[in-house]
């Protein structure tokens, strides 16, 4: 019979929050108010292009005189000095640590007045203990004492070059112990052989006696740890660095992400006096020439996104139901992998990647010690970069779902004698820490990296677009394997199509708008057939990570350049109000094999004379189009070979032309579009004669025959609202997405409605429209519909009604 001394986490949600003056906000509320961390303390200020303008070069894209950035950082105000303070009482006779997942920006923490940690790097974990002698000397009792911890921050301009939040946005961890006790990050577990016979697990045990500060000598102690399968324990293994052998274990993968805990106990006779349990995963991983990247032993390519960390609407305050919700869509789109561009995610979205299978490249930082913004993290680089990989790997080695890490995006020490030396000694760091998974680096500057020895010294060479330089990327270096660690950057607004469908890097318009027909781009960037060639057509290359999953607050581009009032990204296959844009049906078409897709576009809702685009994105062999039940022609995918002879001027009978091109913009960085591509995954009508009424295309399966159809309907005037519940078959602990629709006497959503919706009642959190241009402030319960849509947050149990400008009738919402 054991008696337990339990370690105790506690979260630290209750505190109080007052912003300081600063030199850039001098102006601020310095009243306490009461706050719930996570907390966002810019997110439910107003857009104003003010905030952070930025004049700068930006070498990456080409730029060689400075230019006025709007929006870049998302127009929200989180720069200068905000505090925090939370009172908790302890036990005398315990020790205490306190755990930040992440606190925006320079974090300075004391306790009782005396600082006890200072970390700078807002996106990191960082811990420190509570010092006994603090505890000791703010008595309040004979077993209790009050301590007081203040946590002070400071953003300073020219931070970001995109919307990095302000506070405490990620939880506060309180953790009781025993004086000896396992610390922070302190254990280690590796699956070194894995077969479907039998797995060996690994778990090394740090021990850490709080009192003395020093590790644990005293053989008193002792370490078991079980090994649990579904509740039940099926292997064990004694000692701080223990051996365990389970058999026939159930392998993790994205398709049947099983997980394992291992419940860790320090023993001081047959008293428990801590316990931890670690989830982790049994999986092997291997990347070759041979055989490409390898889970399980089964050769996959991945199929990924890169996510920012904020939020949407929610800012950068992380909410676990958010992050499940970003993860179904995605899933459902057919992603397994996420890339956590470009910094260390937060510990919630690691673990729902574990639960729900989606792979992950964990990435530290977007520079090293040569910045791309006056403030970045390149003026803490050289004191911090160990500290901050090494708490990073320590904190995610366990997890199941990371399959690599990355060192950097865009470095600019690609191209600097000193790249190869510190790309090295970063890997070197990396693998002493983790010598189980490999380090890629997101390069952009393939002409340079392929031949100046950067590219070699990278253990997983990762490209960021440059789709045109792969093959020379692939004879030159010794890896013989390349992933698109960054790819496609196609920009889009959610329902907005622009005549004629032309393939254009930075379009602009006078609404801060981009064609939904998908063939917009970037100077530096490209469309996503690119990518599907590459890795459809090529053993050696490993997957990609598509630029972005959501869109973002800050890097409007192209709207980036003295364009606003755009303060947030284009780029997602996702909007900012989670509504899918028509990109995310392509994405489907090709990733996801288990479901039919068949996706219609654009609206139908046109001007009379016009000569309209329509495609069709599905994974059916073939479809027709009709017009009012006239057919327009029944439609193949284009073969690799076809699609070669196309672009020698051929037309083939049954399959779409070639898209129009426009002028490349900077043709020698290799990620030009190439148009022959798009027949080989697209379904395309071009200028079909508008006439209101209907269109539909019909899809036929691989013996020719009608398998399925979608229909698009010419809607009449805004009469009612129609409102979903879009999580709710996520079972969410707090959140509701609520998806508005402006739609005609008959039900089909008004494409162009912009009509201001309002909820009246409780419960409300935030609201957007995915409009990048849109003024509309989260934190009110009120919000434009944007091509006829918008999400409004609210937590569940609410009851509210919803009603619009210019509608009558109000729609009532109640969610149990």
């Amino acid at each position: 019979m054991f008696s337990i001394i339990l370690a105790i986490s506690t979260l630290l949600t209750s505190w109080q929050f007052r912003q300081e003056p600063s030199e850039q906000m001098p102006d601020v509320d310095t009243t306490w108010h009461e706050v719930t961390v996570p907390h966002d303390w810019a997110i439910s200020g107003a857009f104003d292009r003010a905030n952070d303008l930025q004049e700068v070069i930006v070498v990456q894209n080409g730029e060689k005189e400075p230019t006025w950035k709007t929006g870049r950082s998302g127009g929200l105000p989180w720069m200068g000095k905000g505090h925090y303070r939370t009172r908790v009482t302890v036990k005398k006779d315990k020790f205490y640590t306190l755990v930040f997942d992440g606190a925006m920006s320079h974090a300075d923490v004391y306790v009782n007045g005396e600082e006890m940690v200072y970390w700078p790097y807002g996106y990191n974990t960082f811990d420190c203990y509570i010092l006994p002698h603090l505890i000791e000397s703010s008595s309040v009792s004979d077993q209790l004492s009050e301590v007081e911890i203040d946590v002070f921050l400071e953003n300073k301009p020219q931070q970001s070059r995109w919307y990095p939040g302000a506070g405490l946005y990620r939880n506060v961890h309180l953790v009781e112990s025993h004086p000896v006790h396992i610390p922070t990050f302190g254990i280690c577990i590796r699956t070194p052989k894995v077969s479907n016979e039998f797995a060996q697990v690994t778990i090394d045990v740090e021990l850490q006696n709080g009192v003395e500060e020093f590790g644990v000598q005293n053989t008193e102690y002792r370490v078991r740890t079980d090994i649990l399968f579904q509740g039940k324990v099926v292997a064990q293994a004694e000692g701080e660095h223990g051996v365990a052998e389970v058999s026939e274990p159930q392998l993790w993968s994205p398709e049947a992400p099983h997980l394992y805990e291992a419940r860790t106990l320090v023993l001081k006779g047959d008293e428990i006096i801590d316990q931890h349990t670690t989830r982790f995963g049994i999986r092997s991983l291997s990347y070759t020439p041979e055989n490409g990247f390898q889970l399980n032993g089964k050769t996959r390519k991945f199929k990924g996104v890169c996510l920012h960390h904020d939020l949407g609407p929610l800012g950068a305050a992380i909410h676990k139901d958010a992050l499940r919700h970003q993860l179904t869509m995605l899933k459902k789109m057919g992603c397994d992998a996420i890339r956590t561009s470009h910094n260390m995610p937060a510990p919630e979205l690691v673990e729902l990647c574990d639960e729900m299978g989606m792979m992950m490249m964990i990435e530290p930082f977007d520079v090293w010690n040569h910045g791309k913004t006056e403030n970045d993290y390149s003026k803490e680089f050289n004191s911090w970069w160990k500290q901050d990989i090494t708490n990073m790997v320590k904190h995610y080695r366990n997890n199941a779902s990371v399959m690599l890490w990355s060192s950097g995006n865009e470095v600019w020490n690609q191209v600097l004698p000193d790249g190869i030396g510190i790309v090295t000694e970063l890997q070197e760091l990396f693998h002493q820490l983790d010598p189980t998974r490999p380090v890629t680096n997101g390069m952009d500057q393939a002409m340079h990296v392929i031949h100046n020895g950067f590219g070699a010294a990278v253990e997983i060479p990762g490209f960021n677009y440059r789709t045109g330089r792969y093959q020379e990327a692939y004879e030159y270096l010794p890896q013989k394997m390349i992933l698109g660690s960054e790819t496609a950057s196609t920009v889009s607004s959610r329902g907005v199509y622009k005549l004629p469908a032309v393939i254009q890097p930075d379009a602009k318009y006078e609404d801060n708008q981009s064609s939904g027909y998908d063939v917009e781009y970037c100077a530096w960037s490209g469309l996503p057939e690119q990518d599907f060639q590459l890795q459809d057509d090529y053993p050696w290359t490993l997957g990609q990570f598509v630029w972005t999953g959501f869109d973002y607050l800050g890097e409007p581009s192209p709207y980036d350049t003295d364009a606003w009032p755009s303060h947030s990204s284009y780029f997602g296959i996702i909007d900012l109000a989670s509504l899918p844009k028509d990109r995310y049906w392509l994405y489907r078409s090709q990733w996801n094999k288990e479901d039919k897709t068949l996706h219609v576009l654009p609206h139908w809702n046109w001007e009379k004379g016009d000569c309209v685009p329509v495609f069709c994105y599905t994974n059916y062999p073939e479809a027709e189009l009709f017009v009012n039940g006239k057919s327009y022609g029944r439609l193949r995918f284009a073969s690799a070979e076809e699609a070669e002879r196309m672009a020698k001027g051929e037309t083939i009978s049954g399959i779409s032309r070639m898209p129009k091109v426009g002028e490349f913009a900077i043709p020698e960085w290799g990620s030009a579009p190439r148009p022959e591509l798009l027949p080989r995954y697209r379904l395309m009508w071009f200028d079909v004669p508008y006439k209101k009424g209907k269109i539909e295309v019909v899809a036929y399966d691989e013996n020719g025959q009608k398998a399925a159809r979608e229909t698009i309907k010419t809607a009449g005037k805004p009469h009612h609202l129609i409102v979903e519940y879009a999580n709710a078959d996520e079972n969410p602990e707090e959140l509701c997405y609520i998806t508005v629709k402006v739609v005609d006497k008959k039900g089909n959503l008004c494409p162009k409605a912009d009509n201001l919706i309002y909820y009246t009642g409780e419960g409300f959190v935030a609201a957007a429209n995915g409009d990048a241009a849109c003024l509309d402030r989260f934190v009110e319960p009120k919000m434009h519909a944007f091509a006829g849509q918008c999400t409004f947050i609210v937590k569940k149990g609410s009851k509210g009604t919803f009603q619009a400008d210019g509608l009558k009738k109000k729609y009532s919402l109640h969610i149990r």
